[in-house]
């Protein structure tokens, strides 16, 4: 049976040895007027550096991840909050849309991270893996999401892009039955996080 295309970005579903989750999330900083959309499902990763857009992230800040990033992923990004500068109002928004100068410039937007390095998530593959990839790291496919969708990520994890330093290690296929068959593209995955600031890179 064909999978379902419809990306979600990477979805929050519990942590390593079956562990209940939280939910918990914390909180960061997106600098004020910082250009590239972040949405919710997306990785963001830390300053400084250069994000997927090619936009600088500045020190102390977060921002989206680049596809192939490997010293500075942070977490999934859950959504963010800010003085809004046309309607002077605390707002809690789904997504960065970029390109904001918020209110207060100095305090930039406050950023809810899935930080938590032994997290798993449920994240849809851009094309075809099977069994025999899990145990192996793979890096994210970039897809800007949208506002339509509810700020939601469009993010994927590429089905060639398997590697020994990819973002991400595949633990297995996802239960979901419309999307687990895997001889057919765009099937569901659980992974967390191979590479990760708080896990195994310097800060």
């Amino acid at each position: 049976m064909a999978n379902q295309d419809a990306a979600f970005g990477f979805r929050q579903v519990g942590g390593l040895g079956s562990r209940p989750t939280s939910n918990g999330t914390s909180k960061y900083v997106i600098a004020s007027g910082y250009t590239s959309a972040i949405y919710a499902g997306d990785i963001v990763e830390m300053g400084a550096g250069t994000d997927e857009s090619g936009a600088a992230i500045a020190a102390g800040y977060i921002g989206q991840a680049a596809a192939t990033s490997s010293t500075r992923n942070l977490g999934i990004f859950n959504g963010c909050f800010y003085d809004d500068p046309t309607t002077r109002k605390p707002t809690f928004n789904n997504y960065w849309p970029g390109d904001v100068t918020v209110t207060n410039p100095a305090a930039g937007a406050t950023a809810f991270v899935y930080d938590d390095p032994a997290d798993l998530f449920e994240v849809q593959t851009s094309g075809t893996i099977n069994q025999t990839y899990v145990g192996r790291s793979i890096d994210m496919a970039y897809t800007a999401g949208t506002a339509v969708t509810n700020g939601r990520s469009k993010e994927e994890i590429g089905a060639t892009s398997y590697a020994g330093t990819g973002q991400m290690a595949l633990i297995r296929v996802s239960e979901d039955p419309s999307n687990s068959d895997e001889t057919a593209a765009n099937s569901n995955w659980i992974v967390k996080f191979n590479e990760h600031v708080y896990y195994n890179n310097a800060l």
